[in-house]
């Protein structure tokens, strides 16, 4: 049996087990299995591999995209670099952590690049990132390769820009790509949005919620009724998790 999954704090929203089986199934693979495993702690991470020694790669979703990376014996460059963790390979009694939401939020923001200069001008929008957990990380390391300028947005400035209280419609004005990667919308807490002057948005805004359950959350839903242009986040996670099944193919070789 080689098994495969997903840790985290709370996993009842999660696709990742759907996905998989179905991944496994279409390729013939009888003897995979992907499995959901809520942790209530990360100090719990070394348990979970002593207690399923079959285990051949797990998935990492918040909060634990940055906790667990002390708990790793190796990480990729990439991973390295972004100092966020959501793909792990385990091989020979090592594990190895991997970045893929890096690939996931770059298929995702490619199609608006191009829309992100005003005609005539040379000035491309500054973004917002809302957030500063392990998503956040990989988000700002695709917007510095693409050369767009952004601010992170936190409760804390010591690990954000700005706090959720200096977001105003000036703020708004200059910064016309809003990108969420906080968990704010997702089911069952579809009544929530990030606290942002919603009604300073305009149809020249962009705006990318990473969240995927429901496709249309109340922070895009926000976007579509000032004609802004929105998207969901259900792109990146089929794209991560194709990228995190390459990884373990690969690694299983």
């Amino acid at each position: 049996m080689q098994r495969y999954g997903l840790i985290g704090l709370k996993l009842g929203h999660s696709f990742s087990k759907d996905h998989f089986t179905e991944v496994f199934r279409k390729a013939g693979l009888k003897d995979h299995r992907y499995a959901l495993f809520e942790l209530d702690a990360i100090e719990r991470f070394p348990e979970l591999l002593r207690n399923t020694p079959d285990l051949r790669g797990l998935n990492v979703t918040v909060p634990y995209k940055e906790a667990v990376i002390p708990y790793l014996d190796e990480l990729d460059p990439l991973a390295a670099a972004v100092g966020a963790v959501n793909t792990i390979v385990i091989k020979g009694g090592r594990t190895i952590g991997h970045n893929t939401d890096v690939a996931g939020f770059r298929a995702l923001i490619g199609p608006l690049v191009g829309t992100l200069r005003d005609r005539g001008s040379d000035i491309k929008a500054r973004a917002l990132v809302l957030g500063s957990g392990g998503a956040s990380r990989a988000v700002a390391f695709v917007l510095r390769d693409l050369g767009i300028r952004f601010r992170i947005v936190s409760r804390s400035r010591e690990r954000g820009d700005l706090t959720w209280n200096l977001i105003d419609p000036t703020v708004l004005r200059v910064c016309r790509l809003l990108i969420n990667t906080t968990p704010l919308g997702m089911d069952p807490d579809v009544d929530s949005a990030p606290p942002l002057p919603y009604a300073a948005l305009t149809s020249k805004h962009a705006m990318i919620d990473l969240v995927y359950n429901p496709e249309e959350t109340k922070f895009l839903r926000h976007g579509n009724e000032h004609g802004a242009k929105t998207i969901g986040g259900l792109g990146m996670l089929k794209a991560q998790a194709d990228e995190s099944w390459r990884i373990w193919r690969e690694a299983a070789r």
